[in-house]
């Protein structure tokens, strides 16, 4: 067989369900073998939107996403989704064609040193230089994006080795390691730990939604009474629901949820990383006892220095520690959940236009199931998202937040409504994040993905108009124009609303779910509402 051949078996062989991409002159060998390939390829516009993709996909099934690109500019378009991917701890394997080996060692057409490029964003990074390794590759990659924490992996597939003949070689066996059960000595001494503080937090990271341990950390904060934080990237681990919830922590910023760290005298960080909530921001005096219960040891940063290291299987940890804990005699936040529920509920009945951000939010909550899915781009429509969106089950808030970067949302809503074809999806975007890879609508529509995208339009990078006014009191150069988001939509064949009035907002996205096809509604937003937000919080007063 062709290395092309083998190279694509392998992939069938990791369960690769779809892949991402644009064709080239460089990767036809693989392309020609995907046409008789189980394996779905969904030809995108943009090798961003491809990366974008495979990162949701990564999010959502824990397995690896896959992005297919040619060499030089095809490769590099790949770097931002890919990177996005890499840092916010999604696994994904991103493929790039190459120029052959004969020209590599020179000047040459569109070629460039992928391997290098990729290696810092990268857990994995190599080139296939003999065709008979690419077994080897194809599973070390898998294996190594797929492991805790997860991540990317990069291969750049030269295009004579792709045509090489090779034969004797075949797929290697799928395996991936357990996590270990924690140490007995550290469970003890987490909840001796736990048992003698006063005020005991719960952070719950991202990787209480990668290791599915949203149950046992309910079970952990229903056992103990106590209070749980969650990071942007871990919404709906806990349910908002649940009475011990306090909702997302994330502002740069004094916020409710603030209150409750500057009181904690123990945080029990789980499935977290210092890329989600910096702890500079959260312990500040460097005084908060940490207790660390995750998969892998922490991060070395001075504003992190751990009091009790538990690694191991999240789960059993949580359930251990449960056990031998004593629960705290009552809830030390009652009157901090509560205050967050309020604002919560302020604005649900605001009838302001434009459209207040808190009611955009509320409206949406009202739409949606608990398992529904909202993914949320990147502006000033993120924070507030993050701060108020409120998420019922894991995954279903899904928020770029480590390396935060515009464009993920409508290229994100389409991989979520493949994996999940029975549930409504929202792209939520500003205007700016929209147009950057809006192309991808004719993909969505092509690929039968059903979806809402819900437009935060103000014509101006407003988050950036945010942090200047509060800056320098003045904005500078944010301005810009849009097109006609309804006509736009209907130009691709898609369907587009305007809202009108706040009271249309929510009878406008019911009447865009029913329509099942991809429907964008233009909704003018009140920003006026991020310096109150700025002004409110410079002048809080804890409830606690």
């Amino acid at each position: 067989m062709k290395g092309s051949e083998l190279f694509v078996r392998c992939l069938e062989n990791e369960g690769v369900e779809y892949i991402f991409g644009i064709p080239g002159e460089e990767n036809i060998a693989v392309m020609d073998v995907l046409l008789d390939s189980p394996i779905n390829f969904i030809t995108t516009r943009h090798e961003q939107g491809a990366a974008f993709m495979a990162d949701v996909q990564g999010r959502l099934t824990g397995r690896a996403g896959v992005c297919l690109a040619t060499l030089g500019p095809g490769a590099t378009n790949l770097i931002t989704g890919f990177a996005d991917a890499n840092m916010d701890r999604a696994p994904i394997v991103g493929i790039a064609g190459q120029g052959a080996t004969t020209r590599l060692h020179k000047e040459s057409h569109q070629i460039l040193d992928l391997v290098n490029l990729f290696e810092p964003i990268s857990k994995y990074s190599t080139q296939v230089r003999e065709p008979e390794i690419i077994p080897e590759i194809i599973r070390k990659a898998f294996k190594v994006a797929q492991a805790e924490k997860p991540g990317g992996s990069f291969i750049d597939l030269p295009e004579n080795i792709a045509s090489m003949s090779v034969e004797g070689k075949e797929p290697l066996k799928v395996q991936s390691a357990k996590a270990p059960m924690p140490p007995e000595d550290k469970l003890q001494q987490a909840a001796d730990i736990i048992s003698s503080a006063r005020f005991p937090l719960i952070m719950a990271g991202n990787g209480i939604v990668r290791g599915k341990a949203n149950e046992a950390l309910s079970r952990f904060s229903e056992k103990l009474n106590l209070p749980v934080a969650t990071t942007f990237m871990s919404k709906g681990s806990i349910p908002f629901s649940n009475s011990h919830c306090l909702g997302a922590v994330g502002l740069a910023a004094n916020d409710y949820i603030s209150c409750g760290f500057d009181r904690a005298d123990v945080v029990i960080c789980v499935g977290y990383d210092l890329v989600e909530y910096h702890p500079y921001l959260w312990n500040k005096n460097k005084q908060v006892k940490i207790i660390h219960i995750d998969f892998s040891s922490a991060e070395v940063d001075e504003y992190y220095i751990v009091e009790c290291g538990v690694i191991g299987d999240i789960t059993q940890a949580l359930d251990a520690i449960g056990e031998l804990a004593v629960p705290c005699e009552t809830f030390p936040a009652t009157a901090l959940r509560q205050a967050v529920i309020d604002e919560v509920e302020e604005h649900a009945g605001d009838t302001g236009f434009p459209v207040k951000p808190q009611k955009i939010i509320w409206d949406l909550r009202q739409l949606l199931n608990p398992e529904d899915i909202v993914i949320s781009d990147v502006g000033a429509h993120k924070m507030w998202m993050a701060r108020m969106y409120q998420g019922e089950r894991p995954n279903t808030c899904i928020i770029s937040n480590g390396f935060a970067s515009m464009g993920i949302a409508v290229p994100g809503a389409i991989a979520a409504k493949l994996h999940h074809p029975e549930r409504t999806v929202v792209a939520v975007t500003g205007d700016a994040g929209f147009m950057m890879n809006s192309q991808e609508i004719e993909t969505a529509l092509r690929a039968g993905t059903a979806f809402i995208i819900l437009v935060w339009t103000d014509s101006k990078y407003g988050l950036i108009r945010w942090h200047q006014m509060k800056a320098f009191g003045r904005p500078s150069h944010i301005d810009f124009n849009n097109p006609d988001f309804v006509k736009y939509a209907e130009s691709f064949g898609a369907r587009g609303y305007r809202v009108e009035s706040a009271q249309d907002l929510l009878p406008t996205l019911q009447h865009a779910r029913d329509d099942n096809t991809v429907v964008i509604v233009d909704c003018a937003v009140d920003y006026e509402e991020n310096m109150k937000l700025t002004e409110k919080l410079g002048g809080l007063v804890c409830p606690i």
